[in-house]
């Protein structure tokens, strides 16, 4: 396994000064995220800018896993619909683009909607994902769905259906174990759920239970990652564990975006040493 970190928590913060700084830290990997508000938002990364950032990636000895397009697949509105698939497909190319040797990054996304929408909506939502999919295997690029507390698909039991229903080996999951551990369930519930079928992480830190939570930059709360790392390599996974911080944690006052990351890869790294798991 390898660690990464997401550029999610530096939505201000120039892709220059990112790359940089997390590579000074000794992360392996970057995950780049493109929607608005964000320094590298798709529209804004031409042919100049893509070939630039190719090669801070290269100067800097970083891998880059996976894209976050996260853009809902269950708009109903054709004009928004047409706009998220813009941004997926596009990350679908950006991919190709930026892609390091053979194995192009992971495209990540969340699927929008609401829990009790599954039974209703669980097949609309696999004819979407199924387009995209689609899309993502005529380019050689795997989509990675995120299940998200508060979205349509919110258990492992549901993406697994999903994956079962699309039925494709370019359709993985973006495993955020967070997500998991603020609905009650165990690590070594989900971990052995989803570890096999997983292209890509995230990992937080978080304390209380759904909707009393509190998502936390890795380090801050009580989540056991030597626990986690141990049981992910038991069960088969050898990709990125990459840090995620969310927009809650970037909400606080005094929010630094670059001293997250580095209190992050401490409580990270040092979590691979002390789960006696080397790196790479």
């Amino acid at each position: 396994m390898k660690l990464g970190y997401s550029t999610w928590g530096m939505p201000t913060v120039p892709i220059d000064t990112a790359i940089s700084h997390l590579a000074s830290l000794g992360y392996d990997g970057v995950e780049l995220t493109i929607i608005p508000r964000f320094t590298t938002e798709l529209s804004t990364l031409d042919a100049a800018e893509r070939k630039r950032i190719a090669s801070l990636l290269e100067q800097h000895n970083l891998a880059l896993p996976a894209i976050a397009a996260h853009s809902s697949l269950l708009d109903m509105d054709p004009e928004a619909h047409a706009k998220n698939m813009w941004r997926l497909k596009g990350g679908v190319d950006l991919a190709v683009e930026l892609a390091q040797g053979d194995a192009p990054p992971a495209v990540n996304t969340t699927p929008g909607g609401k829990p009790e929408d599954w039974d209703r909506n669980k097949d609309f939502l696999a004819a979407r994902v199924g387009e995209l999919v689609e899309y993502g295997a005529s380019r050689g690029v795997t989509i990675a769905m995120e299940p998200h507390v508060g979205a349509i698909v919110d258990t492992p039991a549901k993406v697994l259906e999903l994956l079962e229903i699309v039925n494709s080996p370019y359709l993985k999951v973006n495993f955020d174990i967070s997500h998991f551990d603020i609905i009650g369930m165990s690590t070594e519930e989900t971990v052995s759920a989803l570890a096999a079928v997983s292209a890509h992480t995230h990992v937080k830190d978080q304390r209380g239970i759904a909707p009393d939570h509190e998502f936390l930059i890795p380090g801050e709360g009580p989540f056991d990652y030597v626990d986690y790392l141990k049981r992910m390599q038991a069960h088969g996974y050898d990709g990125f564990i990459t840090a995620e911080v969310s927009f809650m944690v970037q909400a606080r006052e005094d929010y630094d975006p670059l001293a997250a990351a580095t209190f992050s890869y401490e409580t990270l790294s040092n979590a691979f040493k002390e789960a006696g798991i080397k790196r790479g």
